[in-house]
């Protein structure tokens, strides 16, 4: 796997995951989804580098200009409900993306610190031989994913995978590069270096879900 590690180097991306993490700042829920949406934007700014273009001519009103466009067909794919903020912000820049949508929770049996994922809704196109994004805004145990790119494996199979994410454990990383094929790239702004018996990241910034939405039961 191809990792990006875009909080590597200094950008307006430090003030926008600073943001997020912040917990008294995290208490203004809009911010927080805009934030995540922002940042949604980066990564699919970044990730247009690796994309196939194919030069055009266009008409201006004075002329002709030689352009190159990207020309590979794209599914973006989100975990919902947290990945829709990182979902708007991805679709702002890559708009000629078609849409897909996968539900996916964690199940404790027993409220072990042991748990499934477990898959419920799914709406996708085809997939094959189009550029699958799969977006995650956190990838805790990669276990998730995981789960996800199974179940979208009755779609086709896409030319090339691409995984976004805001905030991942080194472990989750590492079990998705294991598990995805190998010229896969992950896209991700940050990588923190725990994860709790629970599945938690740490530092982190929490429940991406509840911070975007409110608290579930």
């Amino acid at each position: 796997m191809i990792v990006h590690h875009l909080n590597k180097n200094n950008s307006l991306l430090n003030r926008f995951m600073t943001e997020l993490r912040d917990q008294e700042i995290q208490k203004d829920s809009m911010r927080f989804r805009r934030n995540m949406e922002r940042i949604g934007e980066i990564l699919a700014y970044e990730l247009s580098k690796s994309l196939v273009y194919q030069e055009r001519i266009i008409t201006t009103p004075f002329g002709e200009k030689k352009v190159s466009l990207d020309s590979d067909p794209l599914v973006l794919c989100s975990v919902l409900r947290a990945g829709l903020p990182l979902h708007y912000g991805l679709l702002n820049f890559l708009d000629k993306a078609e849409n897909a949508f996968i539900s996916a929770y964690r199940h404790h049996p027993d409220d072990s610190d042991d748990f499934d994922v477990i898959v419920k809704y799914f709406a996708a196109p085809s997939l094959q031989d189009k550029i699958l994004l799969l977006a995650d805004p956190m990838l805790a145990t990669g276990k998730t994913l995981e789960n996800v790119y199974s179940a979208l494996k009755s779609h086709g199979q896409p030319k090339q995978i691409h995984l976004l994410s805001v905030i991942g454990s080194e472990k989750g990383v590492s079990y998705v590069s294991q598990r995805f094929p190998e010229d896969t790239h992950l896209w991700i702004a940050d990588i923190d270096p725990v994860l709790t018996s629970k599945g938690y990241i740490v530092p982190g910034l929490g429940d991406a879900g509840d911070l975007s939405y409110g608290e579930k039961l």
